[in-house]
């Protein structure tokens, strides 16, 4: 297939890039004098404005954004680094960081670790080469160590974290009420009148949120005076894969669980795939209630029960302490710390009782 460039993109592809030394050698005056016109600068008559912009204009001159912005201390973007991108929640905290960006007149150059330390290391570089003005980050599933953070705290680079977090002085963060979201979660199972409640975590419990959304799912049992049966806990990667795994594993048991709460919409999804290959009914012969609240939850049959994380809010509220560092000189040192309320959005897949 052939590709027609128009004459002037053709003529831009092929030729040098202008600079104000061009203009300057066909107007015979100063580079200083080209850019304080091309700035406005009031030293520099309306006329010798005038006669820059329009022989800029007659050789195709672009300003260079990134040189000007250099020359300021700021480039006016943000750098954003994801575990994965093919998961809606993360889709949302790019629309809200977005969102913020754009109403503050501010880029986002977004990259993608694919939860690997090594490629969330590299992917740090990357961004502070593009000269980034500071970095919004949700850590990836292998990182342990988190002395790149460190460095950049010494660089004073402003570093904000959302949903996956780590708490260090001078470290912004934005989550969600992981725990209540999982205990209100974990109660509503227990008011509806599911008596062997079970739970799907995450296998790398370093993170912080699945951490703290196991603890909610056994204070609410608890709290109930429900025991915490080690058998009902599984551990496994939360995808659709671990939740048919986890699923099967539950109905071998000698006396199977009537209720799963999933710490992920997508191990909930798998184990009512698994349900309905077996011929078990949702919700009359076993309750589900995921977490995320991706869009699939209202769209499978049956509607899944699920609480929500707030992505959107979570990623505005995230550039926007990001905002808030880069523009005020009495940001607190330690960071700000903001918790976003979960909400337990009640469908089919867990109502035994209206």
């Amino acid at each position: 297939m052939r590709v027609y460039l128009c004459k002037r993109l053709r003529k831009y592809i092929m030729h040098k890039k202008i600079t104000v030394h061009d203009i300057a050698k066909k107007l015979n005056v100063s580079i200083s004098t080209v850019s304080r016109a091309l700035s406005n600068n009031s030293r520099i008559s309306e006329d010798m404005k005038q006669l820059v912009r329009d022989t800029a204009e007659e050789l195709s001159y672009r300003v260079n954004g990134v040189a000007s912005a250099l020359r300021m201390g700021r480039t006016h973007t943000m750098g954003v680094i994801l575990p994965t991108a093919d998961r809606s929640f993360f889709s949302g905290v790019i629309r809200g960081i977005e969102d913020m960006a754009s109403e503050h007149g501010y880029n986002v150059m977004i990259c993608q670790s694919n939860d690997s330390y090594q490629s969330e290391l590299k992917d740090i570089t990357a961004l502070l080469r593009a000269q980034v003005d500071g970095i919004l980050m949700s850590n990836a599933k292998e990182t342990l160590d988190f002395s790149h953070l460190d460095e950049l705290i010494k660089q004073k680079i402003p570093v904000v974290l959302f949903d996956r977090v780590v708490y260090k002085p001078g470290i912004s963060t934005v989550t969600v009420d992981d725990y209540n979201g999982a205990y209100r979660a974990t109660e509503h199972l227990i008011e509806q009148g599911y008596q062997r409640i079970a739970a799907f975590t995450l296998l790398q419990q370093h993170l912080n949120i699945y951490k703290e959304r196991l603890r909610g799912y056994k204070d609410a049992l608890i709290a109930h005076g429900r025991p915490v049966v080690q058998d009902y806990i599984h551990f496994n990667d939360l995808r659709i894969e671990g939740g048919l795994a986890g699923a099967a594993h539950f109905r071998a048991l000698p006396v199977p669980p009537d209720a799963i709460f999933c710490t992920s919409d997508y191990a909930a999804l798998g184990a009512m795939q698994y349900c309905k290959q077996v011929g078990l009914r949702v919700p009359q012969d076993i309750g589900l209630v995921g977490f995320a609240n991706e869009p699939l939850s209202s769209y499978i049959e049956p509607t899944l029960t699920s609480v929500d994380q707030k992505p959107v809010e979570m990623g505005r509220r995230a550039a926007q302490l990001f905002l808030e560092q880069m523009d005020d000189d009495t940001y607190p040192r330690a960071g700000k710390h903001v918790v976003l309320e979960a909400e337990l959005i009640i469908r089919q897949s867990s109502l035994l009782k209206e």
